[in-house]
């Protein structure tokens, strides 16, 4: 069974940054394409970054040009970056290899929370 751990969300102004890690037990991540969601409250969950086994990244027009996601094979983890960090940010964050758009292929893990305060 595939168990997500995401951490590394917190308090943050605008402008600020913040980097996220994602780990998990029972999968190996190089084999899979990951993505982080984020979501917002009284929003649907959405994928607004992913990274294929190659490492080809895509990102929602939302986060474009200031968060990057990045993989780190040896320790099984990956990281979004944050930066230029906005009010409209401000969501629970999660990892997971995608089904869609809005869905994964595990169980979500607890996520992490953002939040973005002036």
């Amino acid at each position: 069974q595939v168990h997500l751990v995401e951490s590394g969300g917190g308090l943050v102004q605008p402008g600020g940054s913040l980097r996220l890690s994602c780990t998990g037990s029972g999968v190996i991540f190089r084999a899979y394409t990951m993505a982080w969601y984020r979501q917002a409250p009284g929003k649907q969950r959405e994928m607004i970054a992913s990274v294929t086994p190659r490492d080809t990244r895509n990102y929602a027009e939302s986060v474009k040009g200031r968060f990057n996601i990045l993989r780190d094979t040896a320790k099984n983890t990956v990281y979004l970056e944050m930066n230029s960090l906005k009010s409209e940010d401000a969501a629970v964050y999660y990892c997971n290899s995608p089904r869609d758009s809005y869905e994964g292929l595990w169980s979500w893990g607890q996520g992490t929370q953002v939040t973005v305060w002036s």
